[in-house]
């Protein structure tokens, strides 16, 4: 783990400072409410409030290092303030960081689209449990750490948990992770700085409008995470789902298809539908 803070905030990028960053941080915190002595807080614009409007609180909590887009009426001598372009990717890198970045000690999963993320999640970490591996799973119902069971809270976590509980994962000597990546927690960066070595598409339907404007942003947020992929991992696609191309046009990553119906690198038959399992056939081979 990373407690100075030039260390922290590392690959941010930075507008302006004031202060020193030769400090030690004991946490990172955007709930001003959570901050304690030697903290940094990162003042994050959410959908509800906005964390600028409790930099003075953080300070006052005891807070030596605030992050912000915009620079605060009131400067306090003595604290280190650091402009950034955009506070909810700071806090991800810097998150990250923090943690020791841990996603690149395992192989992380994400598994992103409107329907079956939870489901496709699970049974990768049940297959890959039952192969053998120590496994992590990241996802609504819940979040395991090998064996052991967390409460989840949301579809994709805030930067600051990922990080923990991946951490959590590589000190369990967890080697694969599957993570459900919602367009929420795409769009709020909360997946920035995370090291990826694939990514899954599911579906697309019309949910979840009531957070994008439109679909075409609610489509294109979806593709930004293929897009983001590096060269080193893949990019698997259902493209029974007219949206399954889409997510592949500018992807970097080895591109792959999956399907029922279309031609696609993985073709699947369902054989046999019963509440014990599936009995399938993928490229002629039964499974």
């Amino acid at each position: 783990m990373s407690t100075v803070l030039k260390e922290i905030i590392y690959k941010v990028a930075i507008e302006a400072v004031k202060g020193s960053t030769d400090i030690a941080i004991n946490k990172i915190e955007f709930d001003s409410r959570k901050i304690g002595a030697n903290d940094a807080f990162v003042a994050i614009r959410g959908t509800i409030s906005n964390g600028h409007d409790y930099i003075e609180t953080a300070i006052w909590n005891g807070a030596i290092a605030i992050i912000f887009d915009t620079l605060p009426a009131n400067i306090t001598h003595g604290i280190t303030y650091i402009q950034v372009k955009d506070t909810n990717k700071a806090l991800a890198f810097m998150a990250a960081n923090y943690f020791g970045n841990p996603s690149e000690k395992l192989k992380l999963v994400g598994i992103t689209g409107t329907n079956g993320k939870t489901t496709i999640a699970s049974l990768l970490y049940q297959l890959f449990k039952k192969a053998g591996f120590k496994v992590g799973l990241l996802s609504t119902v819940k979040i395991l750490v090998d064996e052991v069971e967390y409460k989840a809270t949301h579809t994709t976590p805030d930067s600051i948990t990922i990080n923990h509980y991946l951490r959590e994962m590589v000190e369990a000597g967890v080697e694969y992770c599957f993570m459900e990546v919602s367009s929420h927690g795409i769009h709020q960066k909360r997946t920035e700085a995370l090291h990826f070595v694939g990514g899954i598409f599911t579906n697309l339907s019309h949910d979840h409008l009531d957070y994008h404007p439109t679909f075409a942003e609610y489509r294109d947020v979806k593709k930004s995470f293929f897009d983001n992929l590096p060269k080193t991992a893949f990019a698997l696609s259902n493209i029974d789902d007219k949206n399954g191309q889409v997510m592949l046009q500018n992807t970097v990553a080895k591109k792959l298809t999956y399907a029922l119906k279309s031609y696609s690198d993985y073709k699947a038959q369902i054989l046999e539908n019963q509440l014990s399992g599936l009995l399938l056939k993928i490229n002629g081979n039964e499974v």
